[in-house]
């Protein structure tokens, strides 16, 4: 297809109203059992794990993190720990379509998860909270690899009729690791072993590794269609602005942190407006034209992964509010994943379009209340009976997640037919992903440091804070569901 012809096609498809599929040729759909058959198992579970690994990784130094800064010191900079992480992230998720064209799938993924194990190395040996900081950075790279990839490769490794399965799987993921990762992370910090935690991290990746080496195809030949530029104006300004927003929980709480607030708000408009402008960007061109729904859905997703955020402090309120010991609060603390991956499995059984409408209409309505209840809920020296209304709150509030991601991820998929551009708006679902992580971590860190020595005025900061970030995922999802719905 000549560049003129694919512009045509493009345009044409970004006016289409509605990102409905079309049905399979057979007129059936693919369920559970042929997603885990001999035929596409192996790949469905190199896809599911990297991107458990990389949200296990997330949430397992969340848990780890009291236990660490007693014994390297370094508080201050405890957002900074999340905040590391993710922006490398995001860098490495621009460049997985490159990587997957020249290297292949296996290779790629061999890659990252060998770069994801060596920052395990380097976590483990840390002797400070600044070389912590830097194995996060490395670790970052490798896993934003890997999760990219897992978004990636559906398009291409499996059928139509299974994209909604594998979505699900690999969203799911995210609420599995992060279910887990709080929970191992408590069970290591209770025993005050946080660097054989990130032993564990490493010996799983040096696994996936292996696994993926071995089931996953090669280099493609011919020329790579997903190689092109590297959209660097729109990553510097993107990284620049979850660097402000980091260093605002840094200093002073005043002017400074108001500087260092509105800093960030201006350059993520400096880089929606370089987007616009750009032969190469970071999400696919059709999210910045007139009447394209993808901007809406992307949107969407970010909002729902602002809602996940306050998952990195909860270990830490569950300890200093509650009482409780390290591995309670890491459970605590894997109340929203628990949410989102329960439904999930509900969710992906929704095959009409009506009903994936509604499914995405409601998701941020649950999201937002499940958090107001954990927030207006907060008190010190907080009963056994409230620390239940909060892990059934933010249970709740993960409910509204699992509901709407997996339909958000296909649609995202279905919205172009043309195989390169419907793979990168799949594989921007997961930089959406990133960019929000790490964008609403730096805010979340800088409620909390509002709050001062007040731990229940951090909390309450922090919470009300993302839940006033996710309302405005009513009216998206509103928007996103309304195409979805025709």
């Amino acid at each position: 297809m000549t560049e003129s012809s694919a512009a045509q096609a493009s345009t044409a498809l970004a006016d289409q109203p509605s990102y409905a599929p079309q049905p399979p040729p057979d007129g059936t759909g693919g369920g559970w059992g042929e997603l885990f058959s001999r035929r596409f198992a192996a790949a469905a579970s190199i896809l599911a794990g990297g991107v458990a690994l990389y949200a296990m990784n997330l949430y397992f130094t969340a848990a780890l993190m009291p236990s660490i800064v007693a014994d390297i010191g370094g508080e201050r900079y405890y957002a900074w720990v999340a905040t590391g992480f993710l922006m490398a992230a995001v860098i490495a998720s621009m460049l997985v379509s490159r990587l997957l064209a020249r290297l292949g799938a296996a290779r790629a993924y061999v890659l990252g998860f060998l770069v994801f194990g060596a920052g395990a190395v380097l976590n483990a040996a840390s002797p400070s909270m600044v070389a912590l900081i830097l194995g996060r950075v490395v670790q970052g790279l490798g896993g934003g690899l890997v999760a990219g990839l897992g978004y990636a490769v559906i398009r291409s490794a499996l059928p139509e009729r299974l994209w909604t399965r594998a979505a699900g799987l690999v969203s799911a993921m995210w609420g599995v690791g992060t279910l887990v990762g709080p929970s191992l992370g408590g069970l290591f910090a209770q025993f005050g072993a946080w660097r054989g935690a990130y032993v564990l991290l490493l010996i799983a990746a040096l696994v996936l590794a292996v696994l993926a080496r071995r089931v996953l195809p090669g280099p493609a030949s011919g020329p790579g269609t997903g190689a092109g530029p590297v959209p660097l104006p729109s990553l510097l300004l993107l990284t620049l602005a979850a660097a402000v927003f980091s260093v605002s929980s840094t200093v002073p709480v005043g002017w400074a942190t108001v500087a260092c607030l509105v800093g960030g708000a201006v350059l993520l408009a400096g880089f929606v407006a370089v987007e616009r402008r750009s032969s190469a960007t970071v999400l696919p061109h059709r999210t910045y034209r007139a009447g394209n729904g993808l901007k809406w859905l992307y949107l969407t997703v970010a909002v729902l992964c602002a809602g996940v955020v306050a998952e990195n402090f909860i270990p830490l309120f569950g300890q200093g509010l509650g009482g409780l010991g390290p591995l309670v609060a890491g459970f605590l603390g894997a109340a929203t994943s628990a949410g989102w991956t329960a439904a999930q499995l509900f969710s992906v059984g929704i095959e009409s379009a009506r009903g994936r409408a509604r499914a995405i209409r409601t998701a941020p309505v649950v999201l937002v209340a499940g958090l107001l209840v954990y927030a207006l809920t907060q008190t010190g020296h907080a009963s056994g009976l409230r620390v239940v209304v909060w892990a059934v709150a933010l249970f709740a509030a993960g409910t509204g997640i699992g509901l709407a991601f997996p339909h958000l991820s296909v649609a995202a998929m279905r919205s172009s037919t043309d195989p390169v551009e419907g793979g990168k708006a799949a594989a921007a679902i997961n930089t959406t992903q990133l960019i929000a992580f790490s964008v609403t971590s730096a805010l979340a860190g800088t409620l909390v440091t509002l709050g001062g020595d007040d731990l229940l005025a951090s909390a309450r900061y922090m919470t009300f804070g993302i839940a006033a970030i996710t309302v405005t995922g009513v009216a998206t999802a509103a928007l996103t569901a309304r195409r979805l719905g025709r």
